[in-house]
This record gives structure tokens, sequence and C-alpha cells, in this order.
């Protein structure tokens, strides 16, 4: 029997038991679809951390709130001595201020000080609602700080005020018209105008900081999520760190444990979140992948359920000349052909709830970076519903290859 009508009657198959095929692939589905719906989420804020982090060269660091020997996804660090201090953390809110960037003013390794703000906030453009990181900078050194490019129009400038730079897919594909240089959108009550667009594919919004503390909730003025600083000679990163560290304590009157900032390089905290991101990511595509091994048990009792209705009908094939190798691939197709349907539906649901994911999750860092769903990610969901439905399949469509048809034949 040639292979194509192996395959039409593993297709007939399929159509002529649809309530047990459906209710088989459906597994599959939700197991496909929690995947890809974990994977443009992770891809969407990987993107976002090197849309923010990616430009910043090797002679920048960034001091944060709270101290950790290590970055941390959500952007804070927690109280004093977080991270392997060993203090026990207070309840008054650890924040950076206008002090410490005096403080920072008055070391001469360092070039420039570019303190910043960011969150989350809606932006309107054409009667279109939707939500977007923000992140408040010092206009007067963003250009000289960020190694960003821009792909039309320019930089903020010392004078901006209502003025906005955009991520590219912000001003490409995030709306139903482009939104480019020059027009005017809504962000938090407040009218923008843009004046440059970024060669980058992030959702971001950069604006003035004074700008940003009153369209960012719960900002306050002079109080800021992080400093940015270039220093004068990369080939004295350490050292400088150093300094940096000891002055600052000093100024905030901390020691020891109790130091309740970090000072990090770009490359360090871009390190420490890209690892922690894939191993969040790791494990919640572990906790979906049991869906498609559920999805894989269902297939195998199909399976099972239609050699046995169709042992009459195996003993009819092989009567007529069928051989045990037509019928084995009769029912690995069926079995690859259920793993395919529920990889593809799979595939379409979870780029659906790709979408939905970050309106579910607004105003936290989860929902910053927005989603991406990945060539690779659709691949990958596809060969490993196939695998599924095939490996799955394996064992019953053996056994149906191996009846007997005398025995088949009898079989009531």
């Amino acid at each position: 029997m040639k292979l194509h009508k192996c395959f039409k009657q593993a297709l007939n198959m399929v159509l002529h038991s649809r309530l047990r095929s459906w209710l088989t692939i459906l597994g599959i589905v939700i197991g496909v679809a929690a995947v890809i719906a974990i994977m443009s989420l992770s891809a969407g804020m990987q993107q976002q951390l090197n849309s923010r982090l990616g430009g910043l060269g090797a002679d920048i660091l960034t001091v944060s709130p709270g101290f950790s020997r290590g970055g941390s996804i959500f952007g804070g660090r927690g109280g004093p001595g977080g991270g392997g201090g060993g203090a026990q953390a207070t309840s008054t809110p650890i924040q950076l201020t206008r002090t410490d960037v005096q403080v920072l003013r008055g070391m001469p390794q360092i070039l420039l000080i570019a303190p910043q703000i960011s969150g989350s906030t809606n932006i309107t453009y054409l009667g279109k609602t939707g939500r977007v990181s923000v992140t408040g900078v010092d206009q007067k050194v963003w250009s000289q700080i960020t190694t960003s490019t821009i792909a039309s129009g320019r930089m903020l400038d010392s004078a901006d005020q209502n003025v906005i730079v955009i991520g590219g897919r912000l001003s490409t594909s995030y709306f139903d018209k482009p939104l480019g240089i020059n027009q005017m959108v809504l962000i938090g009550g407040n009218a923008f105008r843009v004046v440059g667009v970024l060669s980058d594919q992030s959702n971001g919004v950069y604006m003035p900081i004074q700008m940003a503390s009153n369209v960012i909730p719960d900002k306050t003025n002079g109080v800021y999520d992080d400093i940015i600083v270039r220093v004068r000679d990369a080939n004295q990163l350490n050292d400088t760190m150093t300094v940096m560290t000891e002055n600052l304590a000093m100024s905030r009157h901390v020691t020891g444990k109790k130091q309740d900032f970090t000072v990090e390089s770009s490359q360090q905290l871009q390190a420490t979140i890209s690892s922690t991101l894939t191993a969040m990511s790791t494990f919640l595509i572990a906790i979906a992948a049991v869906s498609l091994i559920v999805g894989a048990v269902g297939v195998a009792n199909t399976m099972f359920t239609s050699v046995l209705e169709k042992t009459k009908e195996i003993g009819i094939m092989k009567a007529i000349g069928a051989r045990n190798h037509d019928i084995l691939m009769i029912f690995l197709f069926n079995a690859a052909l259920i793993g395919l349907i529920g990889g593809i539906l799979g595939v379409l649901l979870g780029t659906i709830l790709s979408g939905f994911i970050p309106l579910l999750l607004a105003g936290t860092q989860f929902s910053r970076g927005g989603s991406l769903v990945t060539t690779s990610s659709v691949i990958l969901s596809l060969s490993v519903s196939l695998f599924v439905g095939i490996v799955a399949g394996i064992v019953p469509a053996y056994q149906g290859s191996r009846l007997k048809p005398v025995d088949a034949l009898r079989y009531e």
C-alpha cells in the first residue's frame, strides 16, 4: 500500500471518530498554547531587557535602591541586607534622591550622571488605548549615555518638555496605524509629541524625567528608581565601583550588612536578569509540558481504542493483501495527525493568549516587555506536538499491525 493511501486512511479515521479525536486533541492544544504563551512573554521581557540595558556600554554603572548580590527581574532589591546581607528588612521605603546624585557629582572618576524613573501607564493614539512602559530620563545627558540609535527623528534635547522618543515596535505595529514623527499622543492624560523613533523592537517610551514623574503613578519629583553613571576610564571600572560604594554608604550612613543600595555594571545586571528570566521560563514551561504529557496519554488511549474498534477492518485489509508495515503506517499517520492538528491549534490559541497576557498583567513588570511570538517557538511547539503524537501512537500501532488476519476477522 502506498504512503498516500495510508495517509488518506488515517485522515478518514480521524474524521470518523470526531468527538474522541477532538477531545484528545484538546489536551495537546492546551499544552502547546501554554508553552507558546510563556515563551512569548519571556521573549518579550528579554527583548525589553536588551532594549533597556543592551545599549549601555562597558563604562556604564547603575545605582539601584536596595542591596543585592545579584540583579532582580522586578527592578528593586528589597530591604537592607536583602540578597545576602542578612539584616532585617525595614518598613521605610528605600529611595535614591538628589542627595545621592550630588554625592556622585563630586567624584572626579564619573563623567556623566543620569537619574531615571520608570513605570507603566496608558497611552492613547487615534482613539486607541494601550499600556506601555515609560522611562523618565535626564534629557540633558541621556543621548550621551545610551547607545541606542535613532531610526528617524532625534534624541531628547535639554530644552524639551512635552516630547517623547518611542521604541520601534510602538511606532510600527502597536496601534492600527503607524505612530510617527511629530504625531501627538496622550500619556497619563497629558499630550506629547513624538520627536524620535529608536531602531529597536520595544514598546518603550522615553521622556524628560520631570514629565515622567507627572504621568507615572506614585512617583515623586526628586526620587529616582535608578541612577546611571558613565565613568571616565572604563579600565578603572572596578575601582570606581568601590569608591562609589564607599561614598554613597558614608552619605547614607550605612555600612556592611546595613547597606541599602547596589552598584552594578550593566553587563553584570543584564547577565543576572537574563539568567533569572531563563530559569523562570524553564520552570513555567516544564509545568506547561505536563499538559502535553496528559495529551500524550490521551493520544495513546485513543489509539488503543481505535485498534480495538478497527480490529475487524484490520483483518479484512490483511486478507486482501495489506502488510504489517501498511497497518503500522496507517495508525502512525493517525497519531501524527492528532498531534499535528493539536499543535497547529495550540499555536493559534497561544498566539492569541500571548497578546492578552500583558493586558491581564498590566501594571506589573511582566507587562512592560509585551510578548513576542518567535518563529523558533512555533517550530519547536509544532515539532514537540508531532513527536508526542507519534511516540504515543507507536505501541498501539505496532500491536494493530501484528494482529493475525484470522483472529482479527473473528473479533466481535
